[in-house]
């Protein structure tokens, strides 16, 4: 009879409270992108986090809170791929493409949810729309100081016009690429690119030579 001490029981580790709350976040985002928020339920969530009901409630209060958070967070991971991509570029062509880039690839990689917000008519609280118009409005303000660096002689309401066309141009371009595995963010960014430059060719100045001859991405 051996006098050694049993190991413990086996413990799950305890996640810390961002830490579990990202979790919630992704399986949430993976869930309303699948069901879509109608059919979507807080125990389906709760039981692919491995937490309670209870636990999901307190976090975010409700469904709703839960998918506000998902928009919420998703915004501001947006704006950081959008800027961190843009600073590296040294002309206002090659931020704007950048930009689209950015933003494309950004909405490649959650197509799901992106289409279930636009495609879906929400029936929740007014708050779920506010965040997704904070979205719209985050956007439209960066795309409105690209433009004015883009097309500097434009007038005012000119880069506020194209500003909105962008915006609805770039959702319903980012929808048809989710439904086109073949068409790549790239691709997408190029028309993009190439409706801004024929819309704003009017305010252009014409391009500096590239250097060494070589042709930018966005321009082949």
């Amino acid at each position: 009879m051996s006098g050694a001490t049993p190991p413990p029981p086996s413990r799950r580790r305890r996640m810390a409270r961002a830490e579990r709350e990202r979790q919630m976040l992704d399986v949430a985002e993976e869930v309303f992108g699948e069901r879509g928020y109608q059919a979507t339920s807080m125990d389906e969530i709760a039981e692919r986090c491995g937490v309670s009901k209870p636990m999901l409630y307190e976090y975010f209060g409700s469904k709703d809170g839960l998918l506000v958070a998902c928009v919420s967070r998703s915004k501001a991971e947006l704006l950081d791929v959008t800027q961190k991509a843009m600073a590296g570029a040294t002309t206002a062509e090659d931020i704007l493409w950048r930009g689209m880039v950015a933003y494309f690839s950004f909405i490649d990689s959650h197509s799901k949810s992106f289409a279930m917000l636009l495609r879906e008519p929400i029936a929740a609280s007014a708050e779920t729309a506010e965040a997704v118009e904070a979205t719209r409005r985050q956007q439209s303000t960066l795309i409105a100081g690209v433009l004015t660096m883009f097309a500097p002689s434009a007038p005012g309401d000119v880069i506020e016009a194209y500003t909105q066309i962008i915006m609805g141009a770039s959702e319903r371009m980012a929808l048809w690429q989710t439904s086109r595995p073949d068409v790549s963010a790239q691709d997408a960014a190029r028309y993009m690119t190439g409706f801004c430059r024929q819309g704003l060719s009017p305010y252009l100045a014409p391009p500096p030579p590239p250097a060494g001859g070589e042709v930018p991405p966005e321009l082949r």
